[in-house]
């Protein structure tokens, strides 16, 4: 989701240390500790606005939520939310999707979320895409043995190509869901783009995948 950058950003981030953690490398092996209870663990790597973010938290109070985005504007824009709906389960963190080892331990994650994230559909730029072999080393190694990444987007070339990548990596595609919406499926939370882009009628794809 890209944004113009938003006038005083960084200071409103800086401003709310109860919900973003200025210093993640500090944090990293000390996610229960932070949040005062051992709860499991869910973060939203590309969380743009924070809607699914909140909404999740705001379903799941047992369970603690960390919303991840590399662009500074769109997690201040995130901040509003989680300042607007005050749960205690929800943390923002200011960083890139590959480099998630720095903050998180081996296993301290218990379940994964990559939601509308960018297609890159150029052929060069496969290694870019949050499904590409090198992002799934890194989300495998914060996970627990048998950890889970659920995806959904509305780009069906993305669709595709992840689920040949969950596969060919050798993860067990545990549901699929070619068309969410029209499903059974239950307790959809709906991301900004999900909202948008479904009011145009465009079909919206989900993945279950589980190392």
């Amino acid at each position: 989701m890209r944004v113009r950058n938003r006038k005083g950003a960084t200071e409103l981030l800086e401003a709310n240390p109860q919900f973003v953690i200025l210093k993640p490398e500090e944090a990293k092996g000390k996610w229960h500790e932070i949040f005062g209870n051992d709860h499991p663990i869910h973060i939203e790597v590309g969380s743009g606005k924070g809607a699914f973010i909140t909404g999740m938290a705001k379903q799941n109070p047992d369970i603690n939520y960390i919303g991840i985005d590399i662009q500074k504007s769109v997690l201040s824009y995130a901040l509003d939310k989680v300042l607007e709906v005050d749960v205690p389960n929800i943390k923002l963190l200011w960083v890139d999707g590959d480099s998630l080892t720095n903050y998180f331990e081996d296993g301290e994650i218990d379940q994964l979320y990559l939601n509308f994230s960018d297609p890159w559909p150029k052929k060069r730029h496969e290694k870019r895409r949050l499904t590409y072999k090198s992002f799934l080393d890194t989300f495998k190694q914060i996970l627990p043995e048998h950890g889970e990444i659920h995806f959904k987007t509305d780009n069906r070339g993305l669709f595709e190509y992840s689920l040949v990548s969950f596969s060919q990596y050798g993860m067990t595609l545990k549901g699929v869901w070619l068309d969410l919406h029209a499903s059974d499926f239950e307790g959809n939370v709906m991301t900004e783009y999900e909202k948008k882009f479904s009011s145009k009628g465009q079909v919206i794809y989900r993945v279950e995948a589980q190392f």
